[in-house]
């Protein structure tokens, strides 16, 4: 992609009502366009961080021997009052709507009953189970407050997924096994370090939960951690959790943290509420064992440019960058020209994404931009550079600058 051709613009300003750091460097690099509070569209640099993320979680997911579907967002009341979950004073994130012929209907915020109404066609005995299903969907929830950018949406990607089990010991080995590979996913995507597994309380799902927290100080969550003991309790449980434990307050450390995952275990609680059985290994009809297990996809892009951005822009992480290389082109003659272009397909062929700022602007306007982006590593191609017979290199992360030929550059960025 050349720089030249994208349609979106750097600002060099954010909107005056978004106060999030988060969505005003997203704005202006590019990567997002706020509709209205809470809600976002993606451009193409926005789209291309999502579905890096969405990559990571579909292989760890995968690996786990989960399956990639996708449900509708239109949700039937009938299911909903079964599990008593249609109620406003339950679940206070509704939006409802109605069908031309006036049968009301919801937009799906959770997926868990229509994910069990689906199952029952399929699974008719314990043989059936475990199974496991995953989707990446748009998820839509009436937040009262959305003024933390694309942390907290009233519209969101989310990756949530539902295991269903024969018995209550396999639910909990598949549980744990989910945990493994949630950590898998948060060092991948470069927050493992400050992301820890809390207990906390459940909400609309369950009486209680596990969490994945990130230390972040655009948080909204309150959390105690012992980082050697790697313990961390949410506030809201932290007087029942200590004891279970065996730690004290005083041993741990107060920090503001965002939730960037979290699983639910309903145990047969759905099943029953939906009258959905699977005959057991005696001959007789069983309730099936639920849990649900949810990533937010937005969310964790919106945290991790909180922990990453500097004061020039936003940081990304190789892995997510939605270009490995951003090559920068200063001055336009011939040699130049010819010298960026070659460059550029070469580190193409070499399957490194690269963007080609080929502008005819000023180089200070080119680098503030590359800082911007956050893209992690930049070249430079220059008359003097030339000149030398050597390109420019800079890691985003580094003050200054190396000098090198095409395999010191491949080396530096593979």
């Amino acid at each position: 992609m050349k720089v030249s051709k994208l349609f979106t613009k750097t600002r060099k300003q954010a909107p005056a009502d978004e106060t999030s750091k988060n969505a005003q460097l997203l704005i202006r690099a590019g990567f997002v366009y706020k509709v209205m509070a809470g809600v976002y569209a993606y451009t193409p640099l926005g789209l291309r961080v999502l579905e890096n993320i969405k990559h990571i979680v579909r292989e760890e997911m995968n690996a786990i021997d989960g399956q990639e579907l996708i449900m509708t967002n239109l949700q039937r009341k009938d299911a909903w009052e079964a599990t008593g979950r249609w109620d406003d004073e339950v679940v206070d994130v509704w939006f409802k709507t109605k069908l031309k012929d006036e049968t009301e209907i919801g937009l799906a915020w959770s997926h868990e009953e229509a994910i069990m109404e689906m199952m029952q066609q399929y699974i008719e005995s314990y043989r059936d189970l475990p199974t496991s299903v995953y989707q990446f969907q748009t998820k839509l929830r009436n937040e009262l407050r959305a003024k933390s950018g694309i942390m907290r949406g009233r519209e969101f990607v989310m990756k949530d997924m539902y295991s269903l089990h024969a018995s209550a010991e396999d639910l909990d080995q598949y549980y744990n096994k989910v945990i493994d590979a949630y950590k898998r996913v948060y060092d991948r995507l470069g927050i493992g370090g400050d992301t820890y597994v809390t207990f906390a309380s459940g909400g609309a799902f369950t009486k209680f939960s596990h969490e994945f927290q990130t230390i972040c100080d655009a948080g909204e969550d309150i959390l105690y951690v012992h980082r050697e003991k790697n313990i961390a309790v949410n506030e809201e449980v932290l007087d029942e959790a200590v004891k279970e434990l065996g730690v004290s307050k005083d041993e741990l450390e107060k920090v503001k943290s965002a939730e960037v995952g979290n699983i639910f275990n309903f145990g047969t609680d759905k099943s029953e509420d939906l009258g959905i059985f699977v005959t057991g290994p005696d001959g007789n009809e069983q309730p099936i064992y639920l849990a649900s297990y949810g990533i937010g996809i937005t969310r964790v892009m919106g945290v991790i440019v909180e922990k990453f951005a500097d004061d020039r822009g936003i940081v990304w992480p190789q892995n997510i960058a939605p270009y490995k290389a951003y090559l920068v082109r200063i001055g336009e003659s011939e040699d130049v020209i010819k010298a960026a272009d070659d460059l550029y397909k070469k580190l193409q062929q070499q399957g490194i994404e690269t963007l080609y700022d080929d502008r005819d602007v000023r180089p200070g306007e080119k680098f503030a931009d590359a800082d911007l982006l956050g893209i992690p590593h930049r070249i430079v191609v220059s008359e003097k550079m030339l000149a030398k017979g050597v390109f420019e290199y800079k890691s985003r992360t580094n003050a200054s600058s190396e000098e090198g030929d095409v395999d010191f550059l491949l080396a530096k960025i593979s």
